[in-house]
C-alpha cells in the first residue's frame, strides 16, 4: 500500500496512473466517486478533502485521478511544495502544463495576461497583468478543455501552494456549477487555506478503524504479528503513514527496542519530521518537560514533578507539539511521545524515569514501571514489584496489562526457572485478554530456560492455543495432543485443558484423525471430581454420540461453574461452543453472550475474538441475524488485529451468509471472494462447507438452482457412498440441498447423500437436525411417503428455536399441499412462514412465500421495512442504538472496545446517513 503523490503531475492518461491499494476508506472513495460521477447533474463541484499528515490523502487523490480516468475525463494534477510557495502562480504553471498549447486560443487580452503571469515571455515594463485577466485566462482555458472531455482538477498539498496560484484556484472553484468539471483539493486539516475553508463541503479523511488497521498491517511486506502488532495500533492511532512506517521500522530492527523506553516504538526519520522536526530547537527545559511528559504517559501537569511554569511550555506548544489547558498537556499525537524517546539519550530517560517513580510513592503501579524502565539489567526487587503489580491488574481484569507486566518482569528475573514461570503467567493474561500470536511469541521463550517437562508442557498449551485461532489446525493440534497424553496421568487438569484446546482446531480441521485421537487420549485421563472439562472435547469431536448423556453432563457443568472470575469465562466459552454443538443454540446465545459480558468487564484492549465468532454463529442460527452481524463484525476487527485467521475468514462468511438470505446475491458472493482469496481451505473443512453453504443461498436467492445444487454438493464427498466433508456442519445442509435439487433434477444424487448421511447419524438426534432431515426426506420421497415428514419437521414446537430453518420447512410444506389442491391447509403454513421470513428480512423468501399466498387466494401486504436504517453498517447501527439509549461516547467506546474519539468519528457518519443533525434526534428515528 502506498501513501504519497503519485510522482506523475500535470495531465493523467488512462494507463500512466499507478493505482494503490485503499483499506479503510470506503466513505471517503463514495463521495469523491459522486463528484466524479455527478457532472451531469447539479451536484457540488468542488470537494476539499483534509486530514492530518499521514492519513492517505495523496493515495486518495491518485485513486481519484485514476477513477476519473477510467471514466473518460481528463484529468489535470498540482502538488504544492514548499520550496516553490514564493513562487508566483508556480502552481498554475504546473497544473496548466499539459494544456497550454490551448493559450493562443484565448481572447487577446487573457492570452497575454495569463502568458506573462506564467513567464512564458517577458512582459511589457509598463504594463501589468490585471489579476482578473489572469484569473478569467486560467478558467476559460480551463472550461474549453473541459468541453472536449470532461475535467478533473486535482490539487494536493494544497496549503503550500503559492498565494497567487490559490487565488486563481479559489475564483475557478466558484464558476464551477453546472460546467463538465470538478475540483479536488487536499490539504492538511490544520492548514487548509482560507479561501477554502469554509466555503465549499469538507471531507475528513479520519483515523483507520481497526480492522482496516490490521489489515493495513497485513498488507505490508513484514506483518507485525502479537504484542507489537497491537502496540503499532494504539501507537499509531489510525494513522496509515504512521502504520505503515512504524512497520518498516520493526521490520528492518526488529530486536532493537529499548527496555529503558517505556511503551516506545523506534520512528523513522520521516515520522520524526512529520511529528517532532521542531525538537531539537525547543530550550533544554522545555526538552525536559517533554520527556517527564512523555515518559508519564500522562496528561495531568501535577503529575510532573519540577517542570516550571507555562513558559517552559510555551515553545513546545509553538512547535505545535502539546497544547496545555486546564491543568493538562496534551501532546499532538501519540507518535510525538515516541518522537520524544528517541531524541533523548538513555541516560536522560532514566533520570525522567526515576523523577516519576520518586513523585509516585502512593501509587505502586505507575512506580513499578518507571522503576522498570530505569533498570540497568535483571533486578529481582523490581521484577517481584511488577509482578505483583500484574496481579492487581489481573485481579481488575486487565489481562492485557497484566501479561505486560509480567513479562516485563521476566525480562527483570534472573533465575531461569523463575522467568520461565513469568512468562507462562504473561502468557495465560495475553490468552484471556485476546492476543494470540502474542501468547506464541512468549511462549516460545520459554523452551530456552527450562528442562521441566511441566513448565515445558504448559509451553506448549500456550503455543497449541495461539495457533488454535488461526488456519495452521494441523500446527496447533501437533503442539497440544503430544501435551494432553504425557499430562495424562502426572496432571490430569493440565490433560484436560490440553484436550479442549485442542478440540477446537480438530473441529475446524474436520480431519478424523484428530476426532479418533482425542476419543483415545480422553479415556487415558483418569476420571476427575468435576468432568465438566471433558464436556466441550466431547462435544467437538463427537457431537451425535449419546446425545442424553451429552446434553446431562452439559447442564450439570453450566449448574457447577466456578466462581472464579478466570474459570468461569473459560467455563462460559467452553460451555457455549458446546452447547451450540449439541443444537442447544439458546443455551449457547445465553452463555456466550455472558462470556462477552465478561470480557467487556476486563480493563482490556481486545475481546477474545473467537467468542464474538461463537456468538455469532449461534445467534444467526437462532433468528437474531442484526445480532450476529454486530457480533461478527466485532469479531472481524478483533481477529484483523489479532491475526486470527480462522476468524478473519469465518466472520465475513457469516456476514455473506445473511447478506445472501436477505437477498444480496452480489454482495454476498463479492464478501465470499475477498474473504477466501488466498486462503486454501481444504484443512479447513468447517470453513469450507460454510463457504459453499454462503454461495448456495447466494444461489438460492436469486433462483439459480443448479448453482444452488452444485455448491450444496461439495459439502459432502464425491463417492458412492458419499461422506461429510465435515462429520457436523455439513449435516445442517442436507435439507437446502434436497430443496435445490428437486428444482435443479438432480433428486436421485441427493437422495444417495441422503441415504448416506442418514446412516451415520445416530439418535437420538436434537428437535434441529431431526426437522432438517425430516424436510430433506419429504422434498425427496414419493408422494405417499412424503406427508409424515412434512408434518414431522413442521410440527416438533422445540423446531422452531431456528426460525429460517422452520420457516423454509412450512413454505415447502405449504407448496406441496397447494400443488396437491388442499390450498385450506397451506394458507396457515405459508402465513407462519411469511411472518418469519418479514421479521427476518430474508427477501427472497419473503417474495417466494407472498407469491404462494396470493395462489391460494390471499392477498399479503409485506411488512415494511425500517428503510432509514438500511445505509448503516451493522457497527454503525449498534453505535446508533446505544447513543440513543443515552450512552456517551466513552461510555459505548467501552462496550464496543473503541476510543471515544472513533465513537464521535463514526456519529459523524451516521447523522447525515439518518438525515439528523443532533444526538437527541437518535431515539425518534425508526428502526434505531
Amino acid at each position: 500500500m502506498e501513501f504519497g503523490g503519485s510522482g506523475g503531475l500535470g495531465d493523467v492518461e488512462a494507463g500512466q496512473e499507478h493505482t494503490p491499494l485503499l483499506l479503510g476508506r470506503d466513505r471517503e472513495l463514495s463521495r469523491i466517486t459522486r463528484l466524479i460521477d455527478a457532472l451531469d447533474g447539479d451536484s457540488p463541484r468542488v470537494l476539499v478533502l483534509t486530514g492530518e499528515p499521514g492519513a492517505g490523502k495523496s493515495t486518495l487523490m491518485d485513486r481519484a485521478a485514476a477513477r476519473a480516468t477510467e471514466r473518460g475525463l481528463r484529468v489535470l494534477r498540482v502538488r504544492g511544495c514548499e520550496g516553490e510557495q514564493d513562487l508566483g502562480f508556480a502552481g498554475m504553471h504546473q497544473l496548466l502544463y499539459p494544456v497550454l498549447g490551448g493559450i493562443e486560443r484565448l481572447p487577446a487580452r487573457q492570452r497575454d495576461a495569463l502568458r506573462h503571469a506564467l513567464a512564458m515571455e517577458t512582459a511589457d515594463a509598463t504594463t501589468a497583468s490585471d489579476p482578473l485577466s489572469i484569473r478569467t485566462a486560467v478558467l476559460t482555458l480551463l472550461l474549453e478543455t473541459s468541453r472536449q472531455r470532461p475535467l478533473l482538477i486535482a490539487v494536493d498539498d494544497a496549503q503550500w501552494l503559492d498565494v497567487s496560484s490559490l487565488d486563481v484556484l479559489a475564483f475557478v472553484a466558484r464558476r464551477l456549477d453546472g460546467e463538465r468539471a470538478a475540483l479536488l483539493l487536499a490539504a492538511r486539516d490544520e492548514a487548509v487555506p482560507a479561501r477554502f475553508d469554509r466555503d465549499f463541503p469538507h471531507l475528513t479523511a479520519g483515523p483507520l478503524d481497526r480492522a482496516a488497521a490490521g489489515l493495513l498491517l497485513d498488507a505490508q511486506p513484514t506483518p507485525p504479528r502479537g504484542r507489537i502488532r497491537a502496540r503499532i495500533i494504539e501507537q499509531a492511532a489510525g494513522n496509515p503513514l504512521a502504520l505503515i512506517e512504524l512497520t518498516r521500522a520493526f521490520a528492518r530492527d526488529p530486536g532493537g527496542r529499548d527496555l529503558a523506553a517505556v511503551d516506545s516504538l523506534p520512528l523513522t526519520a520521516r515520522l520524526e519530521r512529520l511529528f517532532a522536526a521542531d525538537l531539537p530547537a525547543l530550550p533544554p527545559a522545555t526538552r525536559r518537560a517533554l520527556l517527564l511528559a512523555a515518559a508519564a504517559g500522562t496528561a495531568q501537569l501535577t503529575d510532573l514533578p519540577d517542570v516550571g511554569g507555562p513558559e517552559v511550555w510555551e515553545p513546545a506548544e509553538q512547535a505545535g507539539l502539546v497544547r496545555v489547558e486546564g491543568g493538562q498537556v496534551r501532546l499532538r499525537h501519540p507518535l510525538v511521545r515516541s518522537a520524544v524517546h528517541q531524541a533523548a539519550s538513555f541516560a536522560e530517560r532514566r533520570e525522567a524515569h526515576l523523577t516519576l517513580a520518586a513523585a509516585l510513592a502512593r501509587e505502586p503501579d505507575r512506580r513499578a514501571w518507571h522503576l522498570a524502565a530505569a533498570a540497568l539489567g535483571p533486578d529481582e526487587d523490581i521484577a517481584r514489584v511488577l509482578a505483583e503489580s500484574a496481579r492487581r491488574f489481573r485481579h481488575r481484569g486487565g489481562h492485557a496489562a497484566a501479561a505486560t507486566a509480567l513479562e516485563r518482569a521476566a525480562e527483570l528475573t534472573p533465575d531461569p526457572p523463575e522467568r520461565a514461570r513469568r512468562l507462562l503467567a504473561a502468557a495465560e493474561s495475553a490468552m484471556y485478554a485476546g492476543h494470540p500470536q502474542w501468547v506464541g511469541e512468549i511462549a516460545g521463550r520459554v523452551t530456552t530456560l527450562t528442562d521441566d517437562p511441566r513448565l515445558l508442557a504448559e509451553a506448549s498449551l500456550r503455543a497449541g492455543w495461539s495457533l488454535a485461532v488461526t488456519l495452521r489446525h494441523d500446527d496447533a493440534v501437533a503442539h497440544l495432543l503430544p501435551v494432553a497424553e504425557s499430562m495424562a496421568t502426572p496432571a490430569p487438569a493440565l490433560a484436560l485443558s490440553a484436550l479442549g484446546t485442542a478440540a477446537a482446531p480438530a473441529y475446524n480441521s474436520g480431519d478424523p484423525r484428530y476426532r479418533h485421537e482425542i476419543q483415545r487420549i480422553d479415556g487415558l485421563i483418569a476420571s476427575q471430581p468435576n468432568e465438566s472439562d471433558r464436556v466441550w472435547p466431547r462435544a467437538a469431536t463427537h457431537p451425535f454420540t449419546d446425545r442424553p448423556q451429552a446434553l446431562k453432563n452439559l447442564a450439570h457443568a453450566v449448574d457447577t461453574l466456578p466462581d472464579d472470575s478466570d474459570r468461569t469465562l473459560s467455563g462460559l466459552v467452553t460451555l457455549g461452543g458446546a452447547a451450540w454443538i449439541l443444537d442447544e443454540t439458546d443455551e449457547a446465545v445465553r452463555l456466550l453472550g455472558q462470556a462477552m459480558d465478561h470480557l467487556r468487564q476486563a480493563a482490556t484492549a481486545g475481546v477474545n475474538c473467537t467468542v464474538a465468532q461463537a456468538l455469532a454463529l449461534a445467534c444467526f442460527e437462532s433468528g437474531a441475524w442484526d445480532a450476529a452481524l454486530g457480533a461478527a463484525e466485532n469479531a472481524f476487527w478483533t481477529a484483523t488485529e489479532a491475526g486470527a485467521d480462522n476468524v478473519s475468514v469465518g466472520s465475513p462468511l457469516l456476514q455473506a451468509t445473511v447478506r445472501a438470505a436477505r437477498g444480496d446475491h452480489d454482495g454476498a458472493r463479492a464478501q465470499v471472494r475477498d474473504a477466501v482469496r488466498d486462503r486454501d481451505l481444504r484443512k479447513a473443512r468447517s470453513l469450507y462447507v460454510r463457504h459453499r453453504h454462503a454461495l448456495a443461498l447466494a444461489a438460492l436467492a436469486e433462483g439459480d438452482h443448479e448453482t444452488a445444487y452444485g455448491q450444496l454438493r461439495r459439502t459432502f464427498t464425491d463417492e458412492a457412498r458419499p461422506a461429510p466433508v465435515h462429520y457436523h456442519a455439513s449435516l445442517y445442509y442436507l435439507a437446502d440441498l434436497a430443496a435445490a435439487a428437486v428444482r435443479a433434477g438432480r433428486t436421485d444424487d441427493a437422495r444417495t447423500v441422503l441415504d448416506a448421511a442418514e446412516r451415520a447419524l445416530e439418535r437420538p438426534r436434537s428437535a434441529r437436525l431431526a426437522a432438517i432431515v425430516h424436510r430433506a426426506r419429504a422434498l425427496l420421497s414419493a408422494p405417499e411417503a412424503a406427508e409424515p415428514h412434512f408434518r414431522a419437521a413442521t410440527g416438533a414446537a422445540a423446531a422452531a428455536s431456528w426460525p429460517f430453518e422452520h420457516a423454509l420447512a412450512h413454505l415447502d410444506f405449504a407448496e406441496w399441499l397447494r400443488r396437491r389442491r388442499r390450498t385450506a391447509e397451506a394458507r396457515p403454513l405459508l402465513v407462519t412462514a411469511l411472518e418469519t421470513f418479514e421479521r427476518l428480512g430474508a427477501r427472497p423468501w419473503t417474495e417466494r412465500a407472498t407469491a404462494e399466498l396470493r395462489a391460494a387466494g390471499v392477498t399479503a401486504t409485506p411488512a415494511a421495512a425500517p428503510d432509514v436504517v438500511a445505509d448503516l453498517t451493522p457497527q454503525e447501527l449498534q453505535i446508533a442504538r446505544l447513543a440513543a439509549e443515552g450512552l456517551t461516547n466513552r461510555e459505548i467506546g467501552a462496550r464496543l472496545y473503541l476510543s471515544p474519539r472513533t465513537i464521535g468519528f463514526h456519529l459523524h457518519k451516521i447523522f447525515p446517513k439518518l438525515g439528523i443533525t443532533a444526538r437527541a434526534q437518535l431515539r425518534d428515528v425508526d428502526g434505531v
